[in-house]
This record gives C-alpha cells, sequence and structure tokens, in this order.
C-alpha cells in the first residue's frame, strides 16, 4: 500500500502513534506469525502469565536472548523497518527486542496503562514500537492511547499489581507515579484504532497507552516489535529496567549513543 509518508511524519511526531493500515503484506503477515509461534515454542527467562481477576490466560514473553534464532530472516525481509525510517526521517534502524502476548480462555484482564519507557533505559525521537494483531480487533477492543503523551511526563511503570493498576515498578519518588487514567478517561485524549491482520499500529514507546480486555470467546495474538534510530541514548532509570543485555548497562553511560553489538541492524549507517 501507498502510504502519505509526510502527513504520517507529521502525525508521529505530533501524536506520537500512526495507523498503518495493510503495511503487511499475506506473505509478510505469515512470517511474522511464524515468529510469534516460534516465541510460544521457544519460551525465553522473561516467559510468564500475568496476573488476572479469572482463569483466562494472559501470557507474554519478551527479551529472549535466543530471539534472533527465530526472527531475523523475518525483520530482514519485512516491509517495517524501511516503512519506520521514512517516517523518521533518518535511514539507520536497529531492532531492540520482540514482545509477545496471548490472551484467551475467558475474560482477560486489561493491560493497565503505562509506558513502555519506563521499563527501558533508552531515550530518543526515534524509537518505535510496531503493534501487529494475528486477530481482526474493533476500535473498542483495541489498544488505546493518549494522544501526545510521548512528549510529556514520563511516569513511573504499572507493577501490574491486581486491584491496583497504578502501583509503581520503581522504588522512590525519582519518578511520579502513573494517574489512574481509567478512572478518568474524560480528562484524557484517548485514541484507538480497529484493526485488521495486516494493519500495523506504530506508536513512541514513551506514550501512555492500554490494552483492552479479552472476552469469553475471544482469542488475541500480538506480536510487538521495538526498534531505535540514530538518535537514541541511554536513558538511566532509578531501578532495573531493559532490554536485558548481558553488559549492555555496564557499557555505557547517561546520555551515551545507545548500541550494542548484540541488537540487529536492519540499516547502513550513512
Amino acid at each position: 500500500m501507498a502510504f502519505d509518508l509526510p502527513s504520517l511524519r507529521e502525525t508521529y511526531a505530533r501524536d506520537g502513534v500512526v495507523l498503518l493500515p495493510r503495511a503487511l503484506d499475506p506473505k509478510s503477515l505469515a512470517e511474522a506469525l511464524i515468529a510469534w509461534e516460534w516465541s510460544l515454542a521457544n519460551p525465553g527467562p522473561g516467559a510468564s502469565r500475568i496476573a488476572s481477576h479469572s482463569d483466562a490466560t494472559f501470557y507474554q514473553d519478551l527479551y529472549n536472548p535466543r530471539c534472533l534464532e527465530g526472527y531475523t530472516a523475518m525483520l530482514q525481509a519485512s516491509p517495517l523497518p524501511a516503512l519506520i525510517t521514512e517516517i523518521w526521517g533518518d535511514p539507520d534502524i536497529w531492532f531492540m527486542y520482540e514482545q509477545v502476548f496471548l490472551k484467551e480462555g475467558g475474560e482477560a484482564r486489561r493491560t493497565p496503562w503505562h509506558q513502555d519507557s519506563a521499563y527501558l533505559t533508552i531515550a530518543g525521537s526515534h524509537l518505535a514500537v510496531a503493534w501487529i494483531t494475528f486477530e481482526a480487533v474493533s476500535a473498542a477492543d483495541s489498544l488505546e492511547f493518549v494522544r501526545g503523551s510521548h512528549k510529556g511526563v514520563l511516569y513511573n511503570g504499572s507493577s501490574f499489581k491486581l486491584g491496583d493498576d497504578t502501583a509503581p515498578l520503581h522504588a522512590g519518588d525519582a519518578m511520579p507515579r502513573l494517574p489512574d487514567i481509567e478512572a478518568n478517561r474524560g480528562a484524557y485524549d484517548i485514541v484507538a484504532f480497529p484493526v485488521e491482520p495486516g494493519d500495523v499500529v506504530l506508536f513512541h514507546p514513551a506514550m501512555l497507552h492500554g490494552g483492552a480486555p479479552t472476552h469469553p470467546g475471544a482469542r488475541r495474538r500480538t506480536l510487538t516489535l521495538r526498534f531505535f534510530g540514530a538518535d537514541a541514548v541511554y536513558d538511566q532509570r532509578p531501578g532495573p529496567a531493559g532490554p536485558r543485555v548481558d553488559g549492555l548497562h555496564g557499557a555505557m553511560r547517561h546520555g551515551d549513543p545507545f548500541r550494542h553489538p548484540s541488537f540487529l541492524r536492519l540499516a547502513s549507517e550513512a
């Protein structure tokens, strides 16, 4: 599909999120699903079931140290890196890490409002999360975002505690506690998109976002791919934060260019 790149570039910079309809053709979508299935068949040390109020499955895995075994070919063939660099306006892009989700088997818990950047030691404008779902999802059941929040306050992460979605991840007061967005939705500019398989929602990791629950009889298979560009820098957090790569955090200081040989470069530096 042909995209209006100037408009996407402007919207991504302003809003922090864009919908890319049919960004993945059937072949690219099938290859992404194969990567998702590889993750389920090869769980890493970060695999877990997120606590829920029901018996529904809410499974995730991320930062698998063997990820590139199942992902490199897909990433190198995918149209996403080239499209993302066009939106950034810079040719350099590296793959940071994957995250897979599976929700099924009943009323799965809503994903609490949070910012991915609270969990990551990285900052910059050339950062992107590609959210890919393998099932059609209505806007009401899709990922939601607070428009423009990537330019605002970086809050403490959610610890995903049952009964308190704003319970902080990091101890201390170095980062402000998350606001209770769900209890005060009218105060926020919330946007969500209906998506079909092949569509991609692209957002900056500093965006406040949260996911709707999955209902009985429904299944949600989701793959998220995180990328960074040349302007990314190491951004220290007050507690443990990813990506979990051996030697990464000892090698860089706050403000250093974010680089490590373990990250797959998908476009050459100028």
